[in-house]
């Protein structure tokens, strides 16, 4: 071999010594992946409530403010289930303030009907002994009168006997006429006292029957009154229900403020509004749409806070720990880097999260490096003229040393 040829050999021999000598010095304490792309806090727009799309003010990729109007559903149907909700609660209350205060008035008048009723008893048991003493009288009475009747007869029975005793004598001239005269008044007074203890004995007959009456009616009085002092001794019962309907009624206001509150909140979601800073992306509602509660209607993505998800190998964790910095090359900017640091390390790897992840303990296994998600943050201030997007495409490299 030539003295050259020996030259050109070693030249290319240092070149590559050299090569690898960069190379090794250059990834010494770094570990970088491809496996990456930007991320940012994306979030559905979706309808709260349905309805007829009044005004969309936004258009695709248009920078929103936190509280900007999106969509503007038509309200009037909103308006008016508040104004009926409103009113039947107005209802609701007052059905429950006139329940409340009926409770007390159930209570004392439950209670003084109480009194009024043993009262009521206690008289008419008084009225029916009464009563009954009357009877006892009216029955003395009807057998005094009975006597006489019988005394009164016997008495008429005898006169009469005498004047028919005395017309013989008369005739043969044996008596004077003063003395039948006589036996014939006496006969006629007899006659006629008899007619006055029958009508002494149907007058006490008369009192026994209305004595009798009256003992009916008192009983009957006696009846309605204990019925009435039972059901007055069911005082507490009687309170127990009002105090039910005043619950009922209370409770029923209670659901009503409830509707009420959701009618309101129904109202307030007939007006969808961003709710964070970002750009406005695949808007698909136009004004005139009718929408169904749940509906997607666009997309807000938050540019303002962007990270990066590295997918690192497994084996390439040994030294990575959160804090470390962070260089950040973008593809779609032509390889310009951006500083950042490691923030957290994912608690599982990607393929724990999936649809269908590995299960291992079935059929024949084969190993395979897994990757583990990493999030890496921006430092703030950098290059606002080349904003990143999510999705984009970059290589982080880590400086574990």
């Amino acid at each position: 071999m030539s003295t050259r040829n020996r030259i050109i050999i070693a030249i290319v021999a240092l070149m590559m010594i050299a090569s690898a000598g960069a190379w090794f010095w250059s990834t010494l304490g770094k570990e970088s992946t491809d496996d990456a792309q930007v991320e940012a806090h994306v979030t559905p727009i979706a309808a709260r409530v349905g309805g007829t799309v009044e005004a969309a003010p936004v258009a695709d990729n248009q920078t929103v403010d936190p509280g900007t109007v999106l969509v503007q559903i038509d309200r009037r149907d909103f308006e008016l289930a508040l104004e009926q909700a409103r009113a039947e609660l107005a209802d609701a209350e007052a059905a429950a303030v006139a329940a409340q205060a009926n409770v007390p008035i159930v209570a004392t008048t439950a209670g003084g009907g109480v009194s009024t009723a043993r009262g009521s008893v206690a008289q008419a048991q008084a009225a029916i002994a009464e009563a009954q003493q009357a009877v006892a009288g009216a029955h003395s009475r009807a057998a005094t009168a009975q006597a006489r009747v019988r005394e009164a007869e016997a008495n008429s029975s005898k006169a009469t006997k005498d004047v028919e005793r005395l017309k013989p004598l008369l005739a043969k001239d044996e008596i004077s006429q003063q003395q039948f005269d006589s036996a014939v008044a006496a006969a006629n007074a007899a006659r006629a006292a008899v007619d006055s203890a029958v009508a002494q004995e149907r007058e006490a007959q008369t009192g026994i029957q209305a004595a009798e009456s009256r003992v009916r009616q008192t009983e009957a009085t006696s009846e309605q009154a204990a019925a009435q002092l039972q059901t007055a001794q069911t005082v507490p019962q009687q309170v127990a229900v009002t105090k039910a309907r005043a619950s009922a009624a209370e409770a029923r206001a209670t659901q009503l403020r409830a509707a009420v509150k959701q009618a309101e909140l129904n109202l307030e979601y007939a007006t969808v509004k961003a709710p964070a800073r970002g750009v406005v992306s695949r808007k698909t509602v136009e004004p005139g749409q009718v929408i169904q509660p749940g509906q997607p209607l666009m997309t807000i993505v938050a540019l303002d806070q962007i990270w990066i998800t590295a997918n690192f190998k497994e084996t390439q964790l040994e030294h990575v720990r959160p804090g470390q910095s962070v260089t950040v090359k973008v593809d779609a900017y032509g390889g310009k880097t951006f500083a950042g640091k490691v923030e957290s390390i994912a608690a599982a790897t990607g393929a724990r999260f999936s649809l269908l992840p590995p299960e291992n303990a079935t059929g024949n296994f084969v190993k395979v490096v897994q990757r583990v998600p990493v999030k890496i943050v921006l430092d703030q201030g950098q290059d606002p003229r080349q904003p990143l997007r999510p999705g984009m495409s970059v290589t982080p490299t880590i400086r574990t040393q």
